[in-house]
């Protein structure tokens, strides 16, 4: 008993919380103003969307094809810029690597009169007796005293030879870096116009393959219109030839006057055929031009007296309208000052419930809680 009173309990909680989750969705539907009262087209939309997506597809794809085209015209001057900035690269450090090892401070003619070291590098006037730089003006060694010209001459020509030495040792080396660094600039350069000459002969093809197929489609094209207009010439010179061949056989050039007459009789004639009327026609027609010239006058004539007649009424009627809007204004004068007062009486009036409804009725101010109690269920 107790578990077929649990298993109705369950039911009973399973439907109440159905109802309640469906109430919950009633809910936001109708309180949702938007959806309410506006709605939703959805199939409409569902197309707006294809559309859409569609279009940026299309824009995507031309997208991609100027990004893979502006990529690959970047590649190309990031590699001319590249070997550019290399090739300044180089000069400059073979101008450094000159001016390091050929153009030293310390090998300027003038470089003993701004040496900042100079007071250091200075030695006393006189060493010893054997000092070389003991001259005469020095007064520190006199003629014939110069004991040490064979070890100074010696020294001199070893100090001569380990310079040109050194400096032929320089020599070598810096034309040997040289023609390194021009091997290497060399292959860079080979390798990076290889690699442009290659890009560059790929969009040769492309744009060969390209050229030729536009060239074969536009000589079918040709073909198929020259061919249309020679058809087309030749079906008009074959019309014109028939038509000069009918004319010139035909009664319009033969002035033939029978050719006029139409077949729904004699007094009828063809217009485009028609060669001109006898004199008695023409007088015919010029009888009946004056007697309608004659009605005309007299219609004219009769026309002035009724639109005088018309004038006459219309000033009269005038008249009248003008007396009856005098008549009708001073009968909305006194209506309009009628009502005025009867407004100023219901005014007084109505001011006076607003007072006696706002002192003596609605006394009484809602609250948060008589406000809540409202929009709470969808029923």
């Amino acid at each position: 008993m107790n578990r077929l009173g649990l298993q109705r309990d369950l039911q009973e909680a399973a439907a109440l919380e159905r109802r309640r989750q469906r109430e919950l969705q009633r809910q936001s539907r109708i309180f949702n103003a938007r959806i309410r009262t506006i709605g939703v087209d959805k199939d409409a939309l569902d197309t707006q969307v294809r559309e859409r997506n569609i279009q940026e597809a299309a824009e995507k794809a031309r997208n991609e094809e100027l990004a893979n085209e502006m990529k690959q015209n970047d590649k190309i001057l990031c590699m001319l810029e590249e070997r550019q900035k290399n090739d300044i690269r180089n000069i400059n450090k073979a101008i450094t690597e000159f001016q390091k090892n050929f153009q030293k401070p310390e090998t300027r003619r003038e470089f003993d009169l701004s040496d900042p070291l100079a007071l250091k590098k200075d030695r006393p006037a006189r060493l010893s007796d054997n000092d070389p730089r003991c001259t005469v003006s020095g007064l520190q060694k006199f003629m014939g005293e110069d004991l040490n010209y064979d070890q100074r001459m010696k020294f001199q020509k070893e100090q001569f030879r380990e310079w040109s030495l050194q400096q032929q040792r320089d020599w070598k080396n810096a034309l040997a870096y040289q023609k390194f660094t021009d091997d290497l600039h060399d292959k860079s350069r080979i390798e990076i116009d290889q690699k442009t000459m290659e890009q560059q002969r790929k969009e040769e093809e492309n744009r060969r393959a390209v050229c030729t197929a536009t060239k074969d489609f536009n000589r079918t094209q040709a073909a198929e219109v020259a061919e249309k207009k020679k058809l087309e010439k030749y079906q008009k010179m074959k019309d014109d030839m028939g038509e000069i061949s009918s004319l010139l056989r035909g009664d319009l050039l033969s002035e033939n006057p029978e050719q006029a007459v139409s077949s729904f009789g004699r007094h009828r004639v063809i217009t485009d055929r028609w060669k001109g009327m006898n004199q008695d026609q023409l007088m015919e027609i010029r009888s009946a031009q004056k007697q309608q010239v004659l009605e005309k006058q007299r219609l004219k004539g009769e026309e002035q007296q009724r639109d005088a007649e018309w004038d006459r009424q219309i000033v009269q009627a005038a008249r009248a309208q003008l007396v009856l809007e005098r008549h009708q204004q001073r009968q909305n004068r006194e209506h309009r000052r009628a009502l005025d007062n009867i407004n100023t009486e219901l005014s007084q009036e109505q001011k006076s419930k607003n007072i006696y409804l706002k002192e003596e009725e609605y006394s009484n101010v809602p609250t948060e809680q008589y406000y809540a109690q409202f929009n709470t269920t969808s029923r």
